[in-house]
């Protein structure tokens, strides 16, 4: 087993936090934030000291009625702009493009005249071969690039041992490991993160963590593969995020030693906006029907479907996802 990077009270340089409260957490909300919520979220990311802000997708708006969604579906270079201007700040601007739901070639400007840094090319297993052409399109315009492999923890080893090689001859510059299930538990996550490190060693590519929360375990989770080496923690307010939610901004920041973060502008805005938000209905977070589809390592659209008709026969619905295994 590698050895454990810093300890408790160093800081590790290497680290970095991305939000991604508009985008995993649009998927609570179908993306409906004011241009109010965005901006004083960008405001009070750049305050404490956050790395990177993903703003959403970049989706086709061939393949889906943009009256169907907020804006953050898509973002589009002037609704970005709109909201940062020409982004002054250190912070670097993200957005996802799915493997298979973005029409990429034509949808992305040079990054020279772009207010986006990154992008992150989000895909499963089977979709690697695509996603490698995706990250070199990104790269070749001048973005920084990441590739998110969903899944994994249903995916056959070799399978992604494959992947993983394939992905370290391309100019990826992150490839996330994201356990899109909640289903890890700080052992297995930190073996897989050891396997991610290893595949990319001596290529000066880095490795990033994405959580969900169905069994409690996201900030555990991300903590831990931190502390083998990975360096790009994905985090959102109040842990916002599809069903169950992620690893929460405010405990990463509690957690984190390195000065440059600030804790007490992300509760600020919790305080403003985040508050305002639940009590408007938008739901997410740790609850049973997550919990029971995150222990048995499968996709949360059941509890999801579950939590949208407001039912409360839990034991029933435990009953009908092991007759469904």
């Amino acid at each position: 087993m590698s050895p454990r990077k810093g300890n408790l009270m160093g800081v590790r340089e290497d680290v970095k936090i991305l939000d991604a409260t508009i985008r995993d957490g649009g998927l609570c909300n179908n993306f409906e934030f004011t241009d109010e919520f965005v901006t004083e979220l960008y405001k009070a990311n750049v305050k404490a000291g956050i790395d990177y802000m993903e703003f959403g997708y970049k989706s086709s708006t061939a393949m889906f009625d943009e009256s169907k969604f907020g804006k953050w579906k898509f973002c589009k270079e002037e609704d970005i702009r709109k909201i940062v201007g020409d982004n002054p700040s250190d912070m670097k601007i993200s957005v996802m493009a799915d493997v298979g739901r973005c029409d990429y070639k034509t949808d992305f400007l040079k990054k020279s005249e772009s207010v986006i840094d990154m992008v992150r090319v989000a895909c499963y297993i089977h979709q690697i071969p695509a996603a490698a052409e995706m990250v070199e399109h990104f790269h070749d315009l001048g973005y920084e690039t990441a590739c998110n492999i969903m899944a994994v923890s249903q995916a056959n080893s070799d399978t992604l041992m494959q992947a993983l090689d394939m992905l370290a001859h391309t100019n990826v510059d992150v490839i996330y490991l994201v356990d899109s299930y909640g289903s890890l538990y700080p052992e297995n996550a930190s073996d897989l993160a050891q396997k991610y490190i290893a595949a990319v060693e001596g290529t000066g590519k880095s490795i990033g963590f994405h959580a969900h929360n169905n069994q409690n375990l996201a900030f555990a989770n991300t903590i831990e593969t931190m502390s083998y080496g990975v360096s790009y923690l994905d985090a959102t307010v109040q842990g916002m995020g599809r069903g169950a939610g992620n690893c929460s901004t405010e405990l990463l920041l509690g957690f984190l030693k390195n000065p440059k973060y600030n804790l007490y502008h992300i509760l600020k805005f919790i305080e403003k906006h985040v508050q305002a938000l639940k009590a408007e209905g938008v739901v997410w977070g740790y609850d049973l029907q997550y919990m029971l589809t995150g222990q048995l390592n499968r996709h949360p659209r059941e509890a999801i479907d579950y939590t949208n008709d407001g039912r409360a026969d839990i034991s029933e619905f435990y009953k009908t996802l092991l007759d469904n295994h």
